[in-house]
């Protein structure tokens, strides 16, 4: 709570859009989308992706390949890399005016480490210094769209994207299933609470990017932006 009434000492006049959703949502592929449209319209746009900071990049992939992450300690991980992102890029940024957009952000956490057994409390409390976006899509797919999507693309699931860790099922196919379904609850326990704008991850590329740019005019209402048929998608 004292690192959030630091932060209300200082403007931030940029605005934060995030994405969330399972793996196979679709969910990157918008923000891409709608990350082009924003500097077709000339903003200042910068866009981060969960797991990303050089600082744990490299230690993550190492512990993900020898397959010993606790969940604690994948927990851990992801905080410092969010926590380090959010000081070094988010933060500034969102000061100097520029539109941040995030694929992925606190809710990643709050679904998959209390997925994997942390205590959802002592989680929130690791990211109680994150500013609220402004701006929240849930990208809401049913599970068999999910995983035909990630296995049309790459041929193997990832042993943690699988939920291999938490001995759901000697099956990779299976323990997917039950693993990102439970992700899936997290996420719908949200949606009211953090006020997410739910997209059908099944309706066209078009018309989820129709959505995203109309929800994100309105809050950019001062700024000059170009009707959506002016950008080919």
């Amino acid at each position: 709570m004292r690192v959030k009434r630091f932060l209300k000492n200082f403007d931030t006049p940029g605005k934060l859009i995030v994405v969330e959703g399972i793996d196979g949502s679709g969910k990157s592929t918008q923000l891409r989308l709608l990350e082009k449209w924003l500097q077709y319209n000339n903003l200042e746009v910068f866009r981060t992706e969960w797991n990303s900071s050089n600082l744990v990049k490299s230690i993550t992939s190492k512990g993900k390949k020898k397959a010993n992450l606790t969940p604690i300690t994948f927990s851990l991980l992801h905080a410092t890399d969010f926590a380090d992102r959010f000081e070094r890029n988010i933060l500034p940024l969102l000061r100097a005016g520029y539109i941040v957009l995030a694929d992925r952000y606190i809710y990643t956490a709050y679904a998959r480490d209390v997925t994997r057994g942390c205590n959802l409390t002592w989680v929130r409390k690791m990211y109680d210094f994150a500013l609220k976006p402004d701006l929240t899509f849930y990208f809401r797919v049913p599970i068999d769209i999910s995983m035909d999507r990630i296995l049309s693309s790459r041929p193997k699931l990832k042993y943690y994207e699988a939920g291999m860790d938490l001995d759901l099922s000697k099956d990779v196919y299976e323990s997917y299933r039950i693993f990102q379904s439970k992700i899936i609850e997290q996420y719908e326990s949200m949606v009211k609470r953090e006020k997410f704008t739910v997209i059908d991850a099944t309706f066209s590329i078009k018309e989820q990017q129709k959505i995203m740019r109309d929800k994100t005019k309105q809050l950019l209402p001062s700024r000059k932006i170009k009707s959506n048929s002016e950008v080919i998608i």
